[in-house]
Formats: C-alpha cells, sequence, structure tokens
C-alpha cells in the first residue's frame, strides 16, 4: 500500500513543473514552501473535472476508489478484486464506481493526462491498459523512456499522436488536476492507495471477499 505525500509538496512540484517535464526531460527546482501550494490550489477552479464514473450512477451503493497509476497495489488490485467487482457489480448496475487520481509522481501524472485525453468513454479501457502494463512503462528507466511507454499506450487505445501530445503538455488542465486531488484527498483523509469510500465511509485496499461483505451489508442482500 503506497502512502501519500503531503498533498501540498506534491502538488508544487506538479504544478511547477508537470507539462514542463514532458519536453524538456529534466525535473526544474522548486523552493517554495508547501503552504504556498495549497494557496495557490485552493484558487483553481475545478469545477470542470469529470469524474470518471461506471456502473449506475444513481445506485444507492456509492463506491470511490483513490489510486495512484504508479501504485504496485493499485495494479493488483485492479488485476484481481476490479475485475470481479466489474462483473458482479458494476456491470450489473448494483453500484456506482468511480475512479479518482492520486498523485505521487510525475509519471503517475502523465498517466492521469493520457487516461483523460480522449473523454469518459474510454478512460476506464485506458486505465485497464496502464494497470497490466505498469511493470513495463513505469520501470522504462529514463524520464523520456518512461514518456515514451506511455505514449505508446495512448497510441494502443486509438489515440494520434499529435492529441497525445497536447494532453501531455496542457499546463492548465495539469494544475487543474492536481488542485481537484488535492481537495479530494482533504475531503476523504486519504492517506494510501488503493482507498475507497463506500457511501461516505473509508475502506482500505481489500480482497474481493471483504468488499464483497461490504457492499453486501450495504445493499441489504
Amino acid at each position: 500500500m503506497n502512502k501519500i505525500l503531503p498533498a501540498g509538496a506534491v502538488a508544487l512540484a506538479l504544478i511547477a513543473g508537470g507539462a514542463w517535464y514532458m519536453t524538456q526531460g529534466s525535473t526544474p527546482g522548486t523552493s517554495a514552501l508547501p503552504g504556498a501550494a495549497n494557496a495557490q490550489a485552493s484558487d483553481v477552479d475545478t469545477s470542470a473535472v469529470i469524474e470518471m464514473v461506471e456502473g449506475n450512477a444513481d445506485a444507492s451503493v456509492q463506491v470511490i476508489e483513490y489510486a495512484s497509476f504508479t501504485c504496485p497495489h493499485c495494479a493488483t488490485f485492479h488485476e484481481n478484486t476490479y475485475k470481479q467487482l466489474k462483473v458482479d457489480y458494476i456491470d450489473t448496475g448494483k453500484i456506482g464506481f468511480t475512479f479518482r487520481e492520486v498523485y505521487f509522481d510525475k509519471f503517475g501524472m502523465w498517466a492521469s493526462m493520457i487516461a483523460r485525453c480522449d473523454g469518459p468513454e474510454k478512460f476506464f479501457g485506458v486505465t485497464d491498459l496502464m494497470m497490466k502494463g505498469q511493470s513495463t512503462w513505469a520501470r522504462a528507466g529514463s524520464e523520456a523512456a518512461i514518456a515514451d511507454e506511455l505514449r505508446k499506450v495512448g497510441r494502443l487505445a486509438g489515440m494520434e499522436s499529435d492529441q497525445i501530445e497536447a494532453c501531455l503538455t496542457d499546463g492548465d488542465k495539469l494544475q487543474t488536476l492536481v488542485a481537484w486531488y488535492q481537495q479530494n484527498v482533504t475531503e476523504h483523509d486519504i492517506e494510501s492507495t488503493p482507498s475507497f469510500i463506500i457511501n461516505g465511509e473509508k475502506f482500505s485496499n481489500m480482497s474481493y471477499a471483504d468488499f464483497k461483505a461490504v457492499l453486501d451489508e450495504k445493499l441489504g442482500e
């Protein structure tokens, strides 16, 4: 389970240089205090961020997953528990399932930008590709190599190269997503990934059997 760093510190690095990384391939220095990053993010209008939801948005049970694209435990969850949840609860319309990104590092941020690049219709499909291939793209070596591997994922999902580059270098969207992430993890007191909010109650990573027990209880089954 990955522990979340102070949101302000992460946001500072990402807002200051996230899109810049994609074109320059090196890390810009930062010196402001985390509090300054918090203040900056709090001024950002996040209302345009699209919530990525599948299943039944009107179901009596709603699940929010907080995950990072670079979190190995999140990849394991998606390869196992999530697949069973999708068959038994999401695709059957028993629950609504929302995926919210957590940003540990610039690589997870890049992955998020690509996953969101082609809209909600493709988000979960791209997320599946990201999680399946995490051990490949996240360990590709240099920043440039990781960026190229992520571009490959985007192209595999049917995106054009120009579209991918436009998404990766969208600084305004980057800033908005980081501010949105900060607001979300603060609201739900998220300290590690994957974490889940089920009808307002927070849970840490669970096996499918434990997840099923919680969902069935809340569904009254």
